[in-house]
């Protein structure tokens, strides 16, 4: 059908065009991308099997949909990505503030149009992207805000009786008509404000200062709603919920790799940082097994949740501080370090709510002692294990590392701004990492080489080997029992 020769309702009429709801359209378009084994939200990962499934289940059933999930987990994308099922466009009649239908028209302004004007009714084309409204629900949204109030100036321009159904200003909701329509953290909206939700859901009534408008309005509600604030801030109306067809959970992601996957998608790295600075595989890997130990972390408020943005807006930190190094050290590429990640501790405290004993503690401890965290709990993925309890005599595969540091006269210290290549002559002071990472990974990369360096020194600080200072310039390492009996 070319829409650009249609122009009226009669030709509409010709064309054999055939009105359809918002939801069968969802419903229609969603059936021939499964038919064709197309992804019908994509970008969305960690999703596949749990939540997905059930969305369409969902838009197959016609249903209005609640999303209940932590901050974070995708509920809004979500939502946007929905109107990708939505068909190219959809007639309108011209002028209509509600988006008539001109083959079904609903408001007064339309009617009277069409009895007017009949065949000649000139009609308009609305594009899907237009088709998709959006409201964070906050304390203070009005009805009138969301579904109208009278006009006085319209009123008096059009010189009508506040009588007048004319004399109405409609609000966000019947001017979403024939769309998706989303209210963001539902249970902050007001009771009373819900209740006036109830009928349009239901029945498509609306009323607004006296009037009762029969409306027949064609929506697609989509409400987002976290678990916390159903305590803290309010609730989801029983009536009101009642109403909503599914309700769907949403959940963090599940392992390493799709936390990744995720990460890299949703990061903002331009291609100059991306040429300076190189990210290892362990330094990703580290990056969301950080954000998995805050979501279990003693100090952490977990009802709160750890949004994926964490990990987002860490990548975003952690580069820019590799990049903010090599600019002042002058050097032309640069590979992340582990004491790089001091630089994403912003992003951290910056994404997280902290139990009282967190409070004590302080958000910026909190946060470094994370990134240890994530280091214990991946360390035994690439080296032997550290036994908390070794037999006298017994040989470990640590000895000759931590032998340097006893028998070293100083501490050894990393300073954070070193240039490539007196950080890459510290490390390599230590003489036993060379040997202890040819034997337990060979195949490494050699650019990744001092990044695993470094893994291996704070692995050994998590396993209380040796011990590790953090002061404004750097990291000291050093042999915690050794200048004590050396002392002695």
């Amino acid at each position: 059908m070319n829409i650009e020769n249609i122009k009226t309702l009669g030709a509409l009429k010709a064309s054999g065009y055939k009105s359809k709801s918002v939801k069968d359209e969802l419903r229609d378009n969603l059936i021939k991308k499964l038919k064709k084994n197309e992804v019908a939200f994509e970008g969305v990962h960690g999703y596949e099997n749990t939540v997905i499934p059930e969305l369409e289940r969902a838009i197959l059933s016609r249903h209005n949909i609640n999303l209940l999930g932590l901050r974070g987990q995708a509920k809004t994308r979500l939502a946007r990505l929905m109107v990708n099922l939505l068909d190219d466009y959809i007639p309108v009649v011209e002028g209509s503030e509600i988006n008539d239908d001109p083959l079904q028209p609903i408001s007064r302004f339309a009617l009277e149009l069409i009895e007017e004007k009949g065949d000649e009714t000139p009609i308009t084309w609305l594009p899907r992207s237009e088709r998709f409204a959006e409201k964070l629900a906050t304390p203070d949204v009005t009805v009138a805000d969301l579904i109208g109030d009278v006009d006085p100036i319209k009123a008096a321009h059009l010189k009508l009786s506040y009588a007048d159904d004319r004399v109405i200003h409609y609000g966000m909701i019947p001017r979403a008509n024939r769309c998706i329509f989303v209210i963001n953290e539902i249970p902050d909206l007001q009771a009373r404000i819900q209740v006036a939700l109830f009928n349009i859901l239901q029945e498509g009534d609306i009323q607004i200062r006296g009037f009762k408008l029969r409306l027949p309005l064609d929506i697609q509600f989509v409400f987002t709603a976290n678990p916390e604030d159903y305590t803290n801030r309010g609730s989801i109306v029983t009536p009101l919920k009642d109403r909503i067809g599914s309700q769907i959970i949403t959940h963090y992601p599940v392992d390493i790799e799709t936390a990744k996957k995720i990460t890299q998608q949703e990061a903002k790295i331009n291609p100059e940082q991306s040429a300076l600075v190189e990210v290892p595989e362990l330094a990703k890997d580290m990056l969301e097994q950080i954000v998995f130990e805050a979501r279990d972390n003693e100090f952490i408020d977990s009802k709160s949740g750890v949004s994926a943005r964490l990990g987002i807006t860490a990548l975003e930190n952690l580069v820019s501080t590799a990049e903010r190094r090599a600019l002042i050290s002058g050097d032309s590429k640069t590979i992340v370090r582990l004491s790089d990640f001091i630089g994403i501790i912003p992003a951290i405290t910056g994404k997280v709510e902290l139990v009282y004993e967190g409070e004590q503690e302080g958000a910026s401890i909190v946060a470094f002692n994370l990134i240890g965290d994530a280091v214990q709990t991946l360390f035994p993925n690439f080296f032997p294990k550290i036994e908390k309890l070794q037999k006298e005599n017994e040989e470990s595969p640590y000895d000759d590392i931590l032998s340097w540091f006893f028998n070293s006269d100083d501490n050894f210290e990393l300073l954070d701004d070193l240039d490539e290549v007196a950080y890459q002559s510290t490390l390599d002071l230590i003489t036993p990492l060379d040997d202890f990472i040819n034997t337990h990974q060979p195949d490494l990369k050699e650019n990744e080489r001092y990044f695993v360096k470094e893994f291996v020194l704070w692995g050994l600080v998590q396993f209380n080997k040796i011990s590790k200072y953090r002061y404004t310039e750097g990291i000291q390492f050093s042999d915690p029992y050794g200048s004590y009996i050396k002392g002695l």
